[in-house]
């Protein structure tokens, strides 16, 4: 399954007519270039759960960072690391959910 599939099934999945009106995922662009990923944790099995800064830095273009900040999993990446940062959240997602 596609990272992105992964990413919108978890989405979905909490979608029930309330959590979507008040929680917040945004993607936006970096100018060296990359991406930028934050999803609020309110009302998700992740609220409360910290996740210490991951630092993959293999090239200039092939990088990826992650952390917990203010209730929110953030991410930045590369031009081309945006699958693997929608990866990375869903796997630590499915992790805090097994209480790991």
């Amino acid at each position: 399954m596609s990272e992105l599939k992964k990413f919108e099934d978890w989405f979905a999945a909490r979608c029930d007519g309330d959590w979507e009106h008040s929680a917040g995922i945004k993607i936006t662009t970096l100018d060296n270039p990359g991406w930028s990923l934050e999803v609020r944790l309110h009302d998700t099995c992740m609220e409360g759960h910290t996740l210490e800064r991951v630092e993959i830095d293999r090239s200039e273009e092939d990088w990826l960072h992650c952390w917990t900040e203010d209730g929110k999993f953030q991410a930045r990446g590369g031009a081309r690391n945006l699958a693997e940062m929608l990866g990375f959240f869903v796997d630590w997602s499915n992790r805090c959910s097994a209480g790991k």
